[in-house]
């Protein structure tokens, strides 16, 4: 198990990361389970969160206590749900509006969306998860795969680690662009499964390797992040 300070540390980098990357806004968090409770962080720009603003929310808590974000919701329905999920990432990406509002799933056209999952779901609703029941129904979406597109919403990443999810975050925005422009294009030619299969297979082993980079590229000021959704080569 990871020891409860290095987690910590580990939320507030990818929060960090997340921002400097451009994915979020004021807007958007970054959570890790820890036993029978989560750690997130709460209501704030995510570019100024330290390790004492987070907040620890019971799994099974019936109630949000003081500080946690109201979306806290989304990532309880997701850990309840979903036993695998070690950490999850929600952002923005501009991308995944055009995505979410044009499809109702999309299927990987190129191998790095691949560890995104199968396909990515589309949650056809644009309500804010600010509830049990909301964030209930947005998590049934999600039963596989390690991303959800919210119509009008954003979307939520799983990853085994706060930075392995904000890299899938990444991944999804730059999925979403590409897809869009496939499909701007003319018809779109998702992967096959075994193409999927494949790229799968090696998600381990190059996941934290593009995590490494993002964290490297975002830089401690932001200034590398431009441009970061059009870099796709991990070799």
């Amino acid at each position: 198990m990871i020891p409860a300070s290095t987690q910590r540390d580990d939320i507030v980098e990818a929060a960090h990361v997340l921002s400097r990357l451009r994915l979020v806004t004021a807007f958007g968090h970054v959570s890790a389970r820890s036993g029978a409770a989560m750690t997130i962080t709460p209501a704030a720009d995510l570019a100024v969160v330290t390790e004492p603003d987070l907040v620890c929310v019971p799994l099974d808590a019936p109630t949000l206590p003081p500080g946690a974000p109201a979306e806290a919701w989304a990532h309880l329905a997701l850990y309840r749900l979903r036993p695998d999920a070690q950490s999850i990432a929600r952002a923005q990406p501009a991308s995944a509006f055009a995505a979410a509002a044009t499809s109702t799933r999309l299927t990987p056209v190129h191998g790095q969306a691949a560890w995104l999952g199968e396909s990515v779901p589309v949650h056809d609703s644009a309500h804010l998860l600010r509830s049990a029941d909301l964030a209930q129904r947005a998590a049934g979406a999600l039963r596989a795969g390690e991303a959800l597109l919210l119509r009008g919403n954003g979307a939520l990443t799983l990853g085994a680690t706060p930075g392995i999810a904000v890299a899938r975050m990444w991944l999804l925005a730059a999925a979403c662009e590409t897809w869009n422009a496939a499909r701007a294009a003319g018809p779109v030619t998702p992967l096959t499964a075994q193409e999927i299969g494949s790229w799968r297979a090696v998600a381990d082993e190059l996941l934290p390797r593009l995590w490494q980079h993002l964290l490297t590229s975002a830089g401690t000021d932001g200034s590398s992040a431009s441009g970061n959704l059009r870099e796709g080569s991990l070799a």
